[in-house]
């Protein structure tokens, strides 16, 4: 609800006259206008009290500028530059940040390019794999830095979201939402978090409940000086920001993955989590992913309500609908599956395993669990950095394959696929890989890729910024290895990465069935 009427600030902030006669554009949301003109963006926080937020005051506004400021520095330092008075001077001119009583508050920031924003750059197809990895890594890093909160978070925490969208979609949502799929939804959430609040609180125990962003999807997302920054953090409201560092990332993998982007979701999810090594939340991400589809479905409802009739209006009501589906097929995962792809160095394995992994298991796809990389992190050294002969002893050789074993185990058991990149060549290594996928009673299937000598050799010498150290004279070494009996599927991989990766897919399909359940919204 308005609280106070800011009229003369708005009209004031509107005029060129403020900004020293530069042109300006208006930016509205339910909570907030902003104002870009010239070389700043001036962001007024509306008066209005919602049920999660509250800026019904001036002080109150104050108080959270100054909040969204600090918070926002944490990753967007060169935007953010601070709080500004709205001015009434003593001839009764308002200003900015003059000499009078201040009337209200504003964040100054640095005005960007709006195309640089990655819901933009999705938009034109302009988001680069490369730049996915990219974004990965500053989450992880980002999470990594942000201040514990045990006072938050927790199966009480996830409770109070499946409860806030079960009443969205009851007031929002009526006439829009199918009632009986809501009902389904909430009742499916609330089963989903009885299996796993066990595991929720103990991670808010174990400091994986955070100071996080909250609102972490493409919007809020923007490439600066070809990096990618975060920004517009959650401020107002700590339930939402302080949150599971995983329900944090799920929003933006919920994002890319209904925004018909599974390669990029999957992206994400490989890099964030063989990163971060946070492989034991896993059996919480069908939950954290639904709960961040409902949440959209919640919202695009209210949103629509908001719209006079028309095309945009109806928009909106069919996204809410594919929304709350989504949350739906979210729920009902398909079981897990282990895939392990061999073969000598230069096959294609990585290639074929990240370009298999968005279309196997449940959403955002198949976890790829590379040596090459597991090697790098057992040895300390980033993936980049190449090895010496130590890194290569048997003992290391026989810590890494123990580890890529160990890790699908763990994902697997949380109800994910994997996909184990290896050479594999050894069949005490393979027969290791098959045992955990017994053991852990989940379908497996081993893949060899064979390629001649000469395609190898020429396949590592173009390799660059790449975890694996192979070259030539480590080709042809493995080609005088025994590797005993195979059993596994052998495909030929002598041809382009498109090809080899169709005949992988129709033995995947032939042999296992296994498809995403879960289809992206377009």
């Amino acid at each position: 609800m308005i609280t106070e009427d800011q009229t003369a600030v708005i009209e004031f902030l509107s005029s060129p006259g403020a900004h020293a006669g530069e042109a300006v554009e208006r930016i509205d949301t339910h909570a907030s206008i902003v104002f870009l003109a010239g070389q700043r963006a001036w962001k007024l926080k509306r008066a209005v009290r919602y049920d999660y937020l509250d800026f019904s005051t001036a002080a109150r506004r104050k108080a959270m500028c100054e909040a969204e400021v600090r918070i926002n520095r944490r990753t967007a330092p060169m935007l953010y530059l601070g709080v500004v008075p709205v001015t009434r001077e003593a001839d009764g001119r308002l200003a900015l940040g003059g000499a009078g009583a201040p009337l209200d508050w504003l964040v100054e920031m640095v005005r960007f390019d709006q195309q640089g924003l990655f819901d933009r750059l999705a938009g034109r197809q302009a988001l680069s794999i490369d730049l996915m990895r990219a974004l990965a890594t500053e989450i992880v890093r980002f999470h990594a830095a942000a201040d514990v909160r045990r006072d938050r978070g927790g199966k009480a925490a996830m409770a109070w979201v499946i409860d806030g969208n079960a009443d969205g979609f009851g007031e929002q949502g009526a006439g829009i939402l199918d009632p009986a799929l809501c009902r389904d939804v909430t009742a499916a959430s609330h089963a989903e978090l009885a299996r796993h609040g066990a595991l929720l609180d103990a991670r808010r125990g174990a400091g994986k409940v955070r100071q996080c962003h909250g609102d972490l999807h493409l919007r809020n997302i923007v490439l600066i000086d070809n990096r990618p920054v975060l920004f517009d953090a959650i401020e107002f409201n700590d339930d939402i920001a302080c949150i599971d560092v995983l329900y944090d990332a799920a929003f933006l993998w919920m994002d890319l993955w209904r925004r018909d982007l599974p390669r990029h979701a999957n992206t994400v999810w490989n890099v964030y989590l063989n990163e971060s090594g946070d492989f034991d939340g896993v059996p919480l991400l069908p939950l954290l992913l639904s709960c961040r589809a409902a949440v959209r479905a919640k919202t695009s409802a209210s949103a629509a309500r908001l719209m006079d009739d028309g095309p945009r209006k109806a928009e909106m009501e069919d996204l809410a609908r594919r929304y709350l589906t989504m949350a739906a097929d979210l729920l009902r995962p398909p079981a897990p599956v282990l895939i392990a792809i061999g073969g000598l160095s230069g096959s294609g394995k990585s290639s074929v395993a990240l370009a298999l992994a968005p279309s196997i298991g449940a959403v955002p796809g198949a976890l790829v669990v590379r040596s090459d990389e597991v090697r790098k992190q057992l040895a300390g050294v980033s993936s980049l950095q190449r090895l010496g002969p130590e890194g290569y002893s048997a003992e290391m050789s026989m810590r890494v394959y123990d580890e890529v074993a160990d890790r699908a185990r763990r994902v697997v058991h949380g109800g994910h696929s994997v996909i184990a990149d290896a050479v594999f060549a050894r069949a005490v290594d393979r027969a290791r890989i098959e045992e955990m996928a017994s053991r852990a009673d989940v379908p497996f299937l081993g893949i060899w890729l064979d390629a001649p000598r000469n395609v190898l050799v020429e396949r590592v010498s173009r390799r660059e910024r790449d975890a694996s150290d192979a070259d030539a004279a480590v080709v042809s070494s493995q080609f005088e290895q025994d590797t005993g009996p195979l059993t596994w599927v052998r495909i030929d991989a002598s041809g382009s990465i498109d090809e080899v990766v169709q005949r992988v897919k129709a033995i995947v399909q032939e042999r296992l069935g296994q498809r995403i359940v879960a289809t992206p919204l377009g």
